[in-house]
């Protein structure tokens, strides 16, 4: 088989199936003039409430700010503490530390890479405010022994769904639909993705729905008045209409993700069976917005891989715990080993809906071929 030049993500292939959709919609908010919040931000939160059975939802400028504004909302600051995975994106403990409350890390479940519900009751304190489960890589946690706890203390449930558009729980429930408050992330990577930056967050609690709407404008609530100290936290009228046509697909494409990791596991069965491969565990609701494998030899088969064209990412190659601006909490190497093990032998395959098979059948040649199957 010839060598092929295969990226992580073909954001230009999505974009060719939907070109005259994008162009229409540029066009039309191009003839409007009107770039900040207006109708096309409104229509797509209730178009987003209905996807997701939320409430409310309001849009906001990223899915960081979407967890910021919830933190803001929820009235979260110094003194608190907010009790999170070390094994995920910067942004979600980074909030925390930003409203001046303290993140409280826990480690994480080894099959399916989300925090471990039996270690945040060890965790929680009369300081907690609030618990911040993440749905990695695609896969609803399974939140009910989260939201119970939550539920016996009094603290807020905010869920980091950035990852999960479109994910859905043994209960049929949508990821960010559960807690207090979820939030979505439009980066162009994601399963539902934006042509810049933008976020969401949800809810089902109108007094909480009402205070982001504030926050996101500086506060203000009417014009000129503020009743808040918040941020520039608005989502652009130009991003809300491509991801209102976007979202059109997004079950589709979401259907498309699930049978490409179909594919890639009956594809790399004999690797795992035979060379310490660990492909991820599958769940009926999972969105797969990444495919992550585990290799003992993760460093060396990255470098494999990408000589004969093939790119992939670590997500993520260093736990929160142990970033350098977090060294003040006090945590060591070796607090929580099922995230740093993670970190060291994880990498993730290119996945997306128009991801042909050949190109699947290629990448999984190449990994066989590493593995000696």
């Amino acid at each position: 088989m010839n060598a092929m030049k295969l990226p992580l993500l073909d954001l230009k292939a999505q974009y060719e199936t939907i070109r005259e959709e994008i162009e229409e919609t540029v066009l039309r908010i191009c003839s409007s003039q009107r770039f900040i919040l207006g109708p096309e931000v409104s229509e797509l939160e209730e178009e987003i409430a209905a996807h997701t059975g939320a409430r409310f939802a309001i849009g906001v400028s990223s899915g960081t700010d979407a967890l910021l504004a919830s933190l803001l909302a929820l009235e979260i600051g110094p003194g608190h503490e907010v009790i999170t995975t070390t094994y995920s994106f910067f942004a979600t403990a980074g909030v925390i530390s930003r409203v001046g409350a303290r993140p409280v890390f826990v480690d994480i479940e080894p099959d399916t890479f989300n925090m471990d519900p039996g270690a945040v009751a060890a965790c929680m304190s009369s300081r907690t405010r609030a618990i911040m489960p993440v749905h990695l890589f695609g896969r609803c946690m399974d939140l009910d022994p989260i939201l119970e706890m939550a539920g016996e203390r009094g603290v807020a449930v905010v869920e980091d769904a950035a990852q999960s558009f479109g994910a859905v729980d043994a209960n049929g429930r949508s990821a960010g639909a559960m807690g207090s408050v979820g939030c979505f992330s439009f980066y162009p990577s994601k399963n539902l993705g934006a042509f810049g930056d933008g976020g969401m967050v949800i809810t089902d609690d109108e007094a909480l729905a009402r205070r982001i709407g504030m926050l996101r404008v500086h506060g203000e609530a009417p014009k000129y008045h503020h009743r808040l100290v918040g941020g520039n936290f608005r989502l652009d009228s130009l991003q809300a209409a491509v991801l209102r046509v976007k979202l059109r697909h997004v079950r589709e494409w979401t259907d498309a993700r699930r049978e490409k990791a179909r594919r890639y596991r009956m594809l790399l069965e004999a690797a795992a069976s035979s060379e310490g491969l660990i492909l991820p565990q599958d769940c009926p609701g999972h969105a797969y917005n990444q495919f992550v494998v585990r290799s003992p030899e993760r460093d060396r088969m990255r470098s494999f891989l990408e000589d004969r064209g093939v790119a992939t990412e670590v997500y993520y190659p260093l736990p929160l715990h142990l970033q350098e601006c977090f060294g003040s909490l006090g945590y060591r190497e070796g607090d929580f080993p099922r995230a740093e093990a993670a970190a060291q032998s994880s990498l993730a395959l290119p996945i997306y809906p128009e991801l042909t098979l050949a190109q699947q059948q290629y990448v999984c040649t190449q990994i066989r071929r590493f593995c000696g199957s």
